[in-house]
């Protein structure tokens, strides 16, 4: 797997892999935990993983009694303000994840746990390792995994020699929802209601046992939704053990940090992965919702690929969705351009986010709402069209930009015409309507002898598969 060059992020990782190998390569100290009669953890003779000797139930063994995850003891647990963490967050946002997992650690002992996915958020469990602290891992096993993740929970458990603490969906929900809606309801009506019986409840019965958690979240996993997470924060969606909004804390140690990095950290230390990554998968969740990602596209865009971009929760970490009003960016309210009719904005204020225009080329053309509906109205074209249909914040269509102007490029004097739409905001109802849109981006053809728009029904977005559709068509 090809690697992005040394990013700001590498540094983050440094001091773990340094870390770790001067702890392999010198003798692996005990680590105790409370007591003589508590749990302890000694060294395999490789050096590479610990193995439980136990007289007592160790710290990671699944609860008993209540579905939520019971802290064994209760810790002398400092609590802090929400002002508090937001001025925390600033102080650790160039920390390494090393030093923030241990700054969670230390703070919460053992009403903390990781909430681990069975993807690559396992260095999530190697940090924690590292600390030599004692920690927790729960993960939330919907019943729709792929074997192979269920595999990788095996291994992980027996590589550091934990149990890790499975969370489930209520039987008699998840059996009045089959029965109700069928199998893969969510491909017809969206994910969120099947999520929210198998993953979200589940969840908040588990979040209900402590006062802080841990996630692998990083700001450039989904377009929309994460681009803006802290590294702490007090949960804006789940409640802790004490109940109301603010007794939960979150930690994203992982934030900054970007995807190629984590898999140079996994790398080095010789994690186990999930063998789905090897496959094309990346982002790595039920199995009817997840599929391998293709050249030119985001990880994200292998989760619920019949939505929005923008939708792409589960639920888990809804807190990171922005209203509706804040996502449209649209200015002069036609979703296209600065009031000029062209279409290109230098830029578009979010908050306090600039998000630029995208699609810039002399060869493809800006359409406006006007300019598009009249395309759409013509039976006999003078030459034919392909237009994407797109938003400026989407990464996905960031995803394809290059290959999209690289397209326009080759088409340029051919008689086919390239063009653009952004079809985000008040657009949007329209482009659902008239234009075929389901999810950004949307690729379409209008031919020279047809009002109907063909769309490209493919998710390769380079510039050989989309120039096989317009040869197929022109």
């Amino acid at each position: 797997m090809a690697f992005a060059s040394p990013s700001p992020s590498s540094s983050l990782l440094q001091s773990s892999i340094s870390s770790h190998q001067s702890e392999v390569k010198g003798a692996v100290p005990l680590m105790r935990f409370g007591g003589s009669d508590d749990q302890f953890l000694v060294p395999s003779a490789a050096g590479k993983c610990y193995h439980r000797q136990c007289s007592v139930r160790p710290i990671f063994a699944e609860s008993k009694g209540n579905h939520s995850i019971s802290p064994l003891l209760k810790p002398e647990v400092q609590t802090m303000e929400s002002e508090e963490y937001d001025e925390l967050a600033k102080q650790l946002e160039n920390a390494s994840p090393l030093e923030i997992m241990d700054k969670a650690l230390e703070k919460f002992g053992k009403e903390i746990a990781i909430a681990f996915s069975g993807a690559e958020d396992v260095a999530l469990i190697e940090y924690a390792k590292l600390t030599r602290r004692p920690f927790r891992v729960f993960s939330l096993d919907t019943g729709r995994l792929n074997p192979e993740t269920y595999q990788f929970f095996d291994a992980v458990e027996k590589h550091y020699g934990l149990h890790i603490e499975y969370m489930f969906p209520d039987a008699v929900e998840v059996q009045a929802f089959v029965r109700g809606k069928g199998l893969f309801s969510f491909y017809e009506d969206g994910h969120q209601e099947c999520c929210r019986v198998r993953k979200v409840r589940p969840l908040r019965r588990a979040l209900k046992g402590l006062r802080s958690w841990i996630t692998g979240q990083r700001k450039d996993q989904s377009p929309g939704t994460r681009a803006e997470i802290p590294i702490v924060q007090v949960d804006p969606t789940f409640e802790g053990k004490d109940g109301g909004i603010g007794s939960l804390v979150k930690w994203n140690p992982l934030a900054n940090v970007e995807g190629p990095e984590i898999w140079r950290f996994l790398r080095a230390l010789n994690v186990p992965v999930n063998s789905l990554h090897s496959q094309g998968y990346i982002s790595i969740g039920c199995e009817p919702c997840t599929r391998p990602v293709l050249p030119g596209q985001h990880e994200r865009e292998g989760r619920w690929w019949w939505e929005d971009s923008k939708a792409k929760e589960c639920g888990l970490h809804k807190g990171n969705i922005k209203q509706e009003e804040v996502l449209q960016l649209n200015g002069n309210g036609n979703g296209n351009g600065n009031g000029n009719g062209n279409g290109n904005w230098s830029s578009l204020t979010n908050g306090n986010a600039t998000v630029a225009d995208i699609f810039h080329n002399p060869n493809l053309v800006a359409l406006t709402r006007t300019g598009i509906e009249n395309l759409a109205r013509l039976e006999n074209r003078r030459e034919p069209w392909i237009v994407v249909l797109y938003a400026p914040w989407c990464r996905f269509c960031q995803a394809m930009e290059a290959s999209y102007i690289e397209l326009a490029e080759e088409l340029a004097g051919s008689g086919v015409k390239v063009a653009k739409f952004r079809a985000d905001g008040d657009q949007k109802a329209y482009a659902q309507q008239e234009l075929q849109l389901g999810s950004f981006p949307t690729i379409l053809f209008f031919p020279k002898h047809s009002s109907k728009p063909i769309k490209y029904p493919s998710e390769k977005r380079d510039v050989s598969s989309l120039m096989v559709f317009v040869n197929a068509l022109r």
